[in-house]
């Protein structure tokens, strides 16, 4: 059996956290490789590694003086080296270090640092081979990451190594340009590490036991999801629920290679399993409730609407043109409400309405702005009658206004639309009724 283990930053934030994790990859023969990311908070009042090595880039840009910056931020990784007991130094990485960000290296070469040197003392902490994640993973010149090229040459590299460490975050662009992928990209790296070494599992290491039912800052205690499947996983991501990075299942769905969500600090939980599909029965109807604020609804009326040919077409042509995208469209006969995202719209909103009375030509349209979407997810809700009806009736004793339902065709989801003031109120009650009464 082969593993890839990823560790996010909480997990490896101290020498203490580091020790956990090389407990957990001693610990089983199968977990060969490992992707570090970069040291995150050791304390509520902390600051994340990759976040003082922007601070410190952009004193460096603005031609200011960063070396006290650069200091305090190599002081982290010495409290970790003399923690461990390691007779490493990092003084020739930092003088590198310095020199590039002299030379303006870029802020994806900066931010790439906190994973870099995190690799090289996970590698040596636990005797393995360090693989430079800019030799092994590729963008192309626009920065768009280059799945086939990077599967073929570190696939080809991994062959020639029984275990290695290879950073997160990151990679180089053809001209040797470091490159990086979205914040929380480690667990992608994690993602294309595992398919490129045909693993049976890819083990995402963070501190939560696994993808929780709902947000622990809206419900107390909520209960952990044990098996998931991708397209539940991308949903509840895609509407908020921040565990794993959305993008990071794509190189391993293909594959079939299963994603375990564990803990750290909790070794022995089993976690959340992530897996294609599964026979494996939920404990409830629903896997999971997520949803996020912030959404504005343009509700356009027109008389014979259903009749006319293209009408949607014309609508969102208008939203098109002034570069905003869309989330739902719920519609009627007469009626169709686009929901946008409120941050996005506010600037070209006359814009857009004078362009979709230009183009559709609408009677009326009207907006609703301050709203949430909440995001019923379960692979359950297929076989359950009256799944919407309890949402609904959740949802009235709460005294919770409904402003749009749209259900998925594949019944793996709904949707819900309220006021963001309604916004947690909502969340709980359909927890309670999904999950707490179980009724």
């Amino acid at each position: 059996m082969v593993k890839v283990v990823k560790f996010g930053g909480s997990s490896l934030a101290s020498a203490g956290q580091f020790a956990k994790a090389g407990d957990i990859i001693r610990s089983e023969e199968s977990r060969r490789y490992v992707v570090p990311s970069a040291p995150g908070k050791r304390n509520a009042k902390d600051m994340k590694v990759t976040d003082m090595l922007y601070a410190c880039y952009a004193a460096a840009e603005a031609e200011e003086d960063f070396k006290l910056k650069l200091k305090k931020i190599k002081e982290r990784y010495d409290a970790i080296i003399n923690g461990l007991n390691l007779k490493l130094s990092l003084e020739a990485e930092f003088q590198k270090i310095a020199e590039n960000f002299q030379k303006k290296a870029g802020a994806d070469y900066a931010a790439s640092r906190g994973e870099y040197l995190n690799g090289i003392i996970m590698a040596s902490y636990l005797g393995y081979e360090f693989i430079d994640a800019a030799e092994v993973v590729f963008f192309d010149k626009n920065g768009e990451f280059e799945a086939e090229k990077t599967n073929k040459a570190l696939s080809r590299r991994l062959k020639k190594s029984e275990r290695a460490v290879i950073p997160g975050f990151y990679g180089a662009k053809e001209d040797g340009t470091v490159c990086t992928f979205s914040r929380g990209g480690s667990d992608i790296t994690g993602s294309i590490v595992a398919k490129a070494a045909g693993a049976d599992v890819y083990e995402n290491w963070t501190d939560v036991s696994g993808f929780l039912i709902a947000d622990p800052r809206i419900i107390e205690n909520p209960e952990v999801i044990r098996v998931i499947t991708y397209r539940e996983l991308r949903e509840l991501s895609y509407m908020g629920a921040t565990v794993l990075h959305e993008d990071a299942v794509f190189p391993v769905r293909k594959e079939g290679i299963p994603i375990n969500i564990r803990n750290t600090n909790q070794p022995d939980e089993k976690g959340t399993l992530i897996v294609e599909s599964t026979c494996h029965h939920s404990k409830y109807t629903i896997t999971g409730i997520a949803g996020k604020k912030g959404f504005v609804a343009v509700n356009i009326d027109k008389d014979m609407m259903n009749s006319e040919v293209g009408f949607g077409r014309k609508v969102l042509s208008a939203f098109e043109q002034n570069g905003i995208s869309f989330e739902h469209m719920p519609s009627g006969i007469d009626t169709m409400t686009v929901f946008v995202h409120q941050e996005e719209f506010e600037g070209k909103e006359q814009q857009v309405l004078s362009a979709i009375h230009r183009i559709a030509q609408p009677d009326t349209i009207d907006l609703e702005a301050d709203l949430a979407l909440i995001a019923v997810v379960g692979r359950g809700m297929r076989s359950t009658r009256g799944t919407a009806g309890r949402i609904f009736s959740a949802l009235s004793h709460a005294n919770v206004n409904v402003k749009m339902i749209d259900q998925g065709s594949s019944e793996l989801n709904i949707i819900i639309g309220v006021a963001n003031q309604d916004f947690e109120t909502a969340i709980r009650a359909i927890y309670d009724i999904f999950v707490t009464t179980q009724l």
